[in-house]
């Protein structure tokens, strides 16, 4: 998967969806965009570099300046709001 082009300082919205046994769970969560980068996981994966899994990752910061750490799947939905 490939990590989205979002500039920094750009306001979106990240729907995020969870698939369960017989529904689906969303999140909302708004903020300014701070960082979107590959970030390996614990995860051993032999074709990966270093041998590791690695996840696009998206850093938010909430209007209070909390710091969101938010992985990017094919359910993640980033909309700009600016």
């Amino acid at each position: 998967m490939s990590v989205p082009m979002l500039p920094k300082g750009k306001r979106v919205r990240v729907t995020h969806q969870i698939e369960e046994r017989d529904r689906v769970t969303a999140a909302n969560i708004e903020g300014i965009v701070e960082s979107v980068e590959g970030r390996p996981t614990g995860s051993w994966f032999a074709h990966g570099k270093n041998d590791r899994l690695w996840l696009p990752r998206l850093l938010l910061r909430k209007d209070d300046g909390e710091l969101i750490l938010v992985n990017i799947d094919p359910q993640t939905r980033i909309v700009s709001l600016d």
